[in-house]
């Protein structure tokens, strides 16, 4: 019961921080929100907990924030631009992976204790690594792709659930599939590993929901960009 009820503070705490960081930095903010969470969630997601019997790995709430900041991003300045912070956060997951590989090749010196947590942190199997990079890019441009598609249905304001519920979910569970694929096809049974594919998707699928009423109130923060943005779509 514990870690439902911390999970649920947890949550909120996350999604609070995502519109804070928007509130104060505009669209600068996002594009470093998916940068730091991109990292932040593969870290998160070496850590197991037990939650109503079920084993659950961390990572799924700042997952679920890098696709409401790719619907905001293109729900207020367009589908390129909801592309171009999918590839930001792809290099930034790169580049974090490479460094932390050559970082945990040196040495260490005999008094060092930094050593073997951070070997169990970064020194993921090449694996999982690309389990993780694949799922990211293919299920974060899919969700650009499809929010998209979704608003000539649903183009209303009020709407704006129906377009990032349906985008998230679906790219959600292809980003899970592909991981768990990849990640651990093989190293356990069909039923087994079935129940880390719908778990882990049904997590998502929770979180997504929960965090609409942040989306809905990050979209009505107002920046001067917004203004050029929307001169740029009229145009």
């Amino acid at each position: 019961m514990f870690n439902f009820s911390w999970g649920v503070l947890f949550v909120l705490v996350n999604f609070t921080f995502f519109l804070i960081c928007y509130k104060f930095f505009g669209r600068k903010g996002l594009y470093a929100w998916i940068g730091v969470a991109t990292v932040v969630a593969n870290i998160q997601v070496a850590k197991t907990i037990d939650m109503f019997g079920i084993v659950m790995t961390l990572g799924n709430t700042m997952y679920v924030s890098l696709y409401m900041t790719s619907d905001l991003l293109n729900e207020k300045f367009g589908r390129e631009e909801a592309r171009k912070a999918v590839w930001f956060g792809f290099f930034t997951l790169i580049m974090t992976t490479v460094i932390m590989q050559m970082v945990l090749v040196f040495e260490p010196q005999k008094g060092d204790i930094a050593q073997p947590a951070m070997q169990t942190l970064f020194g993921l199997l090449p694996r999982l690594a690309l389990g993780s990079l694949t799922a990211y890019f293919i299920s974060q441009f899919l969700d650009v792709q499809l929010y998209a598609w979704i608003r000539k249905f649903y183009p209303d304001r009020n709407q704006l659930w129906i377009r990032n519920n349906g985008s998230t979910m679906v790219s959600s569970f292809v980003d899970t599939l592909i991981f768990c694929t990849i990640a651990f096809a093989g190293l356990y049974s069909l039923t087994e590993w079935l129940e880390i594919l719908f778990t882990t998707y049904i997590a998502k699928f929770v979180l997504t929901a929960v965090g609409t009423p942040f989306l809905y109130i990050a979209r009505n923060f107002k920046h001067p960009e917004d203004e050029a943005a929307l001169l740029k779509s009229a145009s």
